[in-house]
């Protein structure tokens, strides 16, 4: 049953990512930049976590543990920025259903290579002939989305 919840989760997270994409678009013509527009949506999104931590009592003194982390899980902000950022810009000049279409062929080629290598210390979850002819049915979609 709680496989189900998180499936659910996830789709959920689909959904809002184009939400947070024309709202975030909102603010750029508000604010006229999107990098401002950017920064801003990350301002509140820091807030919401403070505010959620704070109320769920996390753990705050573990913040120090991250003094150990390697380099490399830093650029994990860094992509947050790049994406937000990005699709800021490209919504108003490819559309919502087209960048997402994109975005999610993206997603999906990168996600089989990290599960295919366990990358990052992910469980490795081998790249098969089905899950290829999924990615390449998802990039038809895209190329049909943007057809018509």
């Amino acid at each position: 049953m709680m496989q189900y919840f998180f499936m659910f989760l996830a789709f959920i997270c689909g959904v809002v990512f184009p939400i947070q994409a024309g709202l975030n678009g909102k603010m750029t013509k508000i604010v006229e930049n999107p990098i401002l527009a950017a920064f801003l949506s990350f301002l509140t999104g820091l807030i919401a976590l403070g505010v959620y931590a704070i109320i769920t009592k996390v753990p705050l003194k573990q913040i120090t543990y991250a003094q150990n982390a390697p380099w490399y899980v830093w650029f994990a902000g860094i992509l947050g920025a790049f994406y937000v950022s990005t699709v800021v810009i490209l919504i108003p000049r490819l559309g919502v259903a087209f960048t997402f279409g994109l975005i999610v062929a993206g997603q999906m080629v990168i996600s089989m290579a990290l599960d295919h290598f366990g990358l990052f210390d992910l469980p490795v979850k081998p790249i098969s002939i089905g899950k290829i002819f999924g990615a390449i049915l998802l990039i038809i979609a895209v190329v049909l989305i943007r057809k018509f």
